[in-house]
Formats: C-alpha cells, structure tokens, sequence
C-alpha cells in the first residue's frame, strides 16, 4: 500500500484484467514499519485507515466513472481510468493478520491472504474476520479465505530434511528479521517460547541455531512438507480448516521439476484422496 498510489495501483490492475481476460485479482498489504521506514523510506503512519481510503479509491477508480475524492490521506480530482477492466468487479484482497486488520478485512475485502498461519490457528482467525463481516451486514461466504503456504513434495527422505530446513531458516527470518508484526503473529498463535528463543539466537547472530529453534509443530502445522500423501493430508487439513483457495508458495532453491512435482500433487482433484499411504516410495 505505501510503496504505490490508489490511482496507479488502479491503473496496473485494470490492465492486468486486460492482458489475463478477466482473471485478475488485487491483493493489498501494508507490510510493516521495518520494511517501509527502511527500505521505502516513507512514515508507517495510520496503515489500516490508509488502506480503507485505498479499497474506496480503487473501487470507484475501476467503476470506470470519473472520481472525485476528499479523504484523511488522498484528495482527487476527476481522476478517471483510460482503459476499463475485463471484469465488472475485479476481487480485492487484503493480506491481514492483526485483529483491527482482520476486521476490516470483513468489512470491506472479498478475500483475506494471511501468511505463516498454523492450520489449527486459522479456524479462530477466521471467526475473526467472520464477526466483522457480519457486522457490517455481509457473510463469511463474500469473503475468499486464501492463505499463502509453504509447500514441497520431497522424493526422499534426504530431500525433505534439506528443504524443511530452508523452511525454518525462512520462517526464523520472519519471526526475528522482518520486525514485530511476524513475531507478534507466531505468539499469538501460541508460539511465543519458540518466538523469543528464536530472536535470542538471532540476535546473537546464529542463524543455524535461529533456524533450528523452529519447532516440530510450527513446521508442520504452517507448511506443507514431505513425501505426496503427507502433504495432501496437511493441505486437506488447511481446506477443512476453513481455507477456500490455498496459494501455493516454494521454499527458497526449490528446483523447477520440484515444483512442477508438488503442484500436480497439490492440485485440488488431488487433495483429497483416501487410501493413499504416507512414506516415501509409495
């Protein structure tokens, strides 16, 4: 959200329905303080109602109507998009996690993208989000729950240690590299020891052992990793958990046969198959 404006975020959306038929869809996140004050080098200030002024400009900008807009953060006059979307209501949706960002996320979103969430977590967040949605007179059922999961099908028993550990060293990056809102996350998600052993080691700049403090429970529960029937059972656990459309995410150094692999393993007709047996070999 702070890196773009609504207007151009407009725009590269609406040509992006253009170029894809009809089949775009806008996600918006505000990031965090970290990234956005050290990296962009812009003020973290007010995310949440900032991002409520960007979904009402984006709306209407994508309406295709002439836009006039007089709000906290953005002011605009006749701003009017040149080239229309495929799509009469192209879907927006709002990466969230923290609980006034879940509420709006139900308000006024019609997905949600959370990020690192353990499977047995996310039935509580989305009540969360639930709540707020019919509050503000709608249904769950508006909103598209589509989380973003690290995923790997291993041919090896080898093979899935060396990728569960690019897993912990990336999730150990999140907890104790990206700021608080990671680390905030994976407490509130009953995780708070593992958390803080993690910063400690972090901090004393020992990422192996960073890495090696993820626990067992952590990586199983928020990525989906070993040999095919392991991870359609845990990507079946994700779906009865309340995920619509899981997005398949790669560890860092996947190789392309491995991820051609774990998407045809992972595609939905696929998800949900009795009978097969978990082990390596099958």
């Amino acid at each position: 959200v702070f890196s773009r404006t609504p207007a151009l975020i407009a725009q590269s959306i609406a040509s992006l329905d253009q170029i894809s038929h009809g089949r775009a869809t806008l996600g918006l996140g505000t990031s965090g303080r970290l990234l956005i004050e050290e990296w962009h080098g812009l003020p973290y200030h007010r995310p949440i109602a900032r991002t409520r002024e960007y979904i009402e400009i984006i709306r209407q900008a994508l309406s295709g109507q002439a836009l006039t807009y007089e709000g906290q953060f953005f002011q605009l006059g006749r701003f009017r998009l040149g080239a229309s979307p495929v799509q009469a209501n192209i879907p927006i949706f709002l990466a969230s996690l923290g609980p006034k960002n879940l509420e709006l996320t139900g308000q006024l979103a019609d997905g949600w993208l959370p990020v690192w969430v353990h499977q047995n977590h996310l039935p509580s967040l989305k009540e969360q989000v639930s709540k707020a949605a019919q509050e503000a007179g709608r249904d769950i059922s508006q909103v598209t729950v589509a989380p973003q999961i690290m995923c790997y099908v291993s041919e090896t028993a080898k093979e899935q240690a060396e990728v569960d550990q690019r897993i912990r060293a990336h999730m150990a990056y999140y907890i104790a590299g990206m700021g608080q809102y990671y680390y905030d996350l994976f407490c509130r998600s009953g995780f708070q020891e593992e958390a803080d052993a993690v910063r400690v080691a972090w901090a004393n700049r020992d990422r192996d052992k960073a890495a090696s403090l993820v626990s067992e429970d952590m990586l199983s529960g928020i990525a989906v990793s070993g040999d095919a029937a392991t991870c359609r059972a845990s990507m079946d656990r994700f779906r009865r958990n309340g995920a619509d459309m899981p997005i398949v995410a790669f560890p860092h150094g996947s190789t392309l046969d491995g991820i051609k692999r774990t998407l045809e393993v992972l595609a939905p007709a696929k998800v949900a198959q009795p009978g097969s047996a978990a082990g390596f070999g099958n």
